[in-house]
């Protein structure tokens, strides 16, 4: 295809399309491994991942031979039946990560709308909350999905405002600021506090290295559940098979010491469960916690279909199988240094940070400004492709397969197109 048919595609999409999104002006037809090509044939390196749900690179043989495989055999049965890739799913991701059982669904936001009715009916079967009354903890900053109950608890005004009236029961304290947390965690009505290791729409943001330490403390001492939402965090984007992890790993989660392993009493994955290849999610949790979902009190026509559950489990295969944990926290550290020469250089920037191949660059600029976006232009003609989040910040995070020598290739790229984007913006 030309240009003038690039055009078109997104003027179909423009003209055809609800306009919820703000893509790039990029139309892409095919991705390998970390790269993804136009229309037109060029190259990029993809350092978005689609938000970390291709972990695995694109187009990987294993996911694509575990879709197509359970595809021509059976796709859907709904929960009305057994099927013979449900429970050896069940088996194998509560195996892999230590839960007793778990609920699969689709996509992040319905594992968790699914964890936050499992959380209040817990508290009042279990905890002796009064029916009705139950309140969960969140963050400032977070992200957590864009349904109804979502945004009801969600601080970024462009997600929320215009969709009231709001679900009540919901109280919101400062991220990384364990004070409030443990006061909110106080109140005897509390159930749940549901929390991002590290708030990745917000802007990368990290907290310090003993706050999900403290929360898990804090949550046990006042019988409430810890939910991590581990739905961008989560299957090795940050160097860990989960964001709780932080930097220190256990058993089969991690290699280092289990003193500072969190185990969230309900874990919810998604995104890279399905590979970028189908929608998957789950929510993970022990038997006390999800005996209280009994049969016709939560579903899902989808969740837990064949195909989901066998890509689910070729999608963990290959983390394990070809050592991406280890891959993300090695390239990740090369990466921040990386970022960290440059950001010396130039006063176009204020900081890199994350953890894993979960970076960002804060960029030296007004949220409410273009610069972020305009760098990121400039990126895309380089051939390399990222989004800003919240306005000055650019979130960047390839796929877990990248290798030594292409992060240095990208890195270049970064590099030499931002000092040049800085010149030309006479920013020196």
């Amino acid at each position: 295809m030309d240009k003038d048919s690039s055009k078109s595609v997104m003027g179909l999409e423009a003209q055809y399309s609800a306009q919820n999104y703000h893509p790039l002006p990029v139309v892409l037809s095919r991705g390998a491994g970390i790269y993804v090509y136009d229309v037109e044939g060029r190259k990029y390196f993809d350092f978005l991942s689609a938000y970390s749900a291709v972990n695995q690179g694109h187009g990987h043989a294993r996911l694509l031979s575990a879709l197509t495989g359970q595809a021509g055999r059976l796709t859907l049965s709904s929960r009305a039946f057994y099927t013979d890739a449900l429970g050896p799913f069940a088996h194998f991701v509560t195996d892999h990560f230590g839960y007793d059982k778990v609920l699969p669904m689709n996509t992040g936001a319905e594992a968790v709308e699914t964890a936050l009715k499992i959380a209040r009916r817990w508290g009042y079967q279990k905890k002796g909350v009064s029916d009705g009354q139950a309140r969960i903890v969140v963050c400032a900053g977070n992200f957590h999905g864009r349904t109804s109950t979502i945004v009801s608890f969600s601080t970024d005004p462009v997600a929320r405002a215009g969709f009231g009236p709001y679900m009540p029961g919901f109280d919101v304290v400062p991220y990384n600021d364990k004070k409030a947390l443990s006061e909110a965690l106080a109140a005897p009505d509390v159930v749940a506090f549901l929390v991002e290791p590290i708030q990745g729409e917000a802007g990368v943001i990290v907290p310090d290295d003993d706050y999900m330490q403290h929360a898990a403390a804090v949550c046990r001492n006042h019988k409430v559940l810890l939910i991590a939402d581990e739905i961008q965090t989560g299957l090795c984007r940050t160097g860990s098979w989960l964001g709780v992890c932080g930097n220190c790993n256990c058993s089969n989660h991690c290699e280092r010491s289990p003193k500072h392993y969190v185990r969230p009493d309900m874990l919810l994955l998604g995104k890279a469960l399905g590979g970028g290849v189908y929608p998957v999610s789950a929510v993970l949790a022990d038997e006390d916690i999800m005996e209280v979902i009994t049969p016709g009190s939560h579903g899902s026509t989808f969740g837990g279909n064949p195909v989901g559950c066998r890509v689910a489990m070729a999608a963990i295969e290959i983390l394990r199988d070809e050592h991406l944990m280890q891959n993300a926290r090695a390239r990740g550290a090369e990466f921040r240094r990386r970022m960290q020469h440059i950001v010396k250089q130039t006063p176009l920037l204020a900081k890199v940070r994350g953890r894993g191949l979960l970076n960002a660059l804060v960029v030296n600029a007004p949220a409410d400004s273009d610069v972020a976006w305009r760098l990121c232009l400039a990126l895309k003609e380089a051939g390399l492709l990222a989004k800003p989040t919240h306005g000055n910040i650019i979130r960047l995070a390839p796929p877990l397969v990248i290798s030594k020598d292409e992060l240095q290739q990208a890195c270049n790229c970064i590099e030499e197109t931002t000092m040049a984007f800085a010149e030309q913006e006479a920013i020196v």
